[in-house]
């Protein structure tokens, strides 16, 4: 070894965890700087935050499959498998799941806030998100697999579950900018 760190090393993964946390505690204080010092602009802000965390949390969804399909290659044991293993635990820890417990939280008071949970639209949205929920999930037991050098699913498998989250990105954005119903 050349003397740097690897990124499949401890002290590395660390640093991660320390700025996810940093990144949430600046969300949580802008949001509540908004609050205090500009309260008419609240739901705005919300909204706006509310984008960040499902743009944060959809680039996991969508990045994560690929990952799987590059690691289903992968021999088992490998440096190329460890590395992957890493970067899939980082990824869906440290960034997809803040950003999916944001978009759930400010998703929720936005719909019950502004719109009291009417709307045909709306229960659509929620329908689709759930759904979200549950790959997100499924990706999270996956990751979990790949760790424990289980069973493999085919990287076809992988290309095809990748384009569950866009599809369903593509209704809840029709439902919210549409409002068909």
């Amino acid at each position: 070894m050349s003397g740097h760190e690897l990124q499949t090393d401890e002290k590395p993964g660390q640093r991660a965890k320390r700025r996810a946390a940093v990144a949430l505690v600046i969300f949580v204080l802008l949001l509540l700087a908004v609050l205090f010092w500009r309260p008419d602009d609240i739901f705005l802000w919300i909204k706006a935050l509310h984008v960040i965390a499902v743009i944060s949390w959809m680039a996991g969804l969508l990045y994560l499959p690929r990952l799987f399909i590059y690691h289903t290659d992968a021999p088992i044991g490998s440096a190329q498998s460890e590395t992957f293993k890493m970067m899939e635990q980082r990824l869906y820890r440290v960034i997809m799941n803040p950003a999916m417990m944001l978009s759930w939280i400010l998703g929720l008071y936005l719909a019950w806030t502004v719109y009291e949970f009417q709307g045909g639209w709306l229960h659509a949205k929620i329908a689709m998100v759930v759904l979200l929920t549950i790959v997100h999930v499924m990706f999270g037991r996956s990751v979990k697999q790949f760790a424990k050098d289980g069973p493999r699913r085919t990287a076809r498998y992988w290309r095809l579950v990748n384009e569950i989250p866009t599809v369903l990105m593509i209704a809840i954005v029709i439902f919210v900018v549409v409002k068909p119903f």
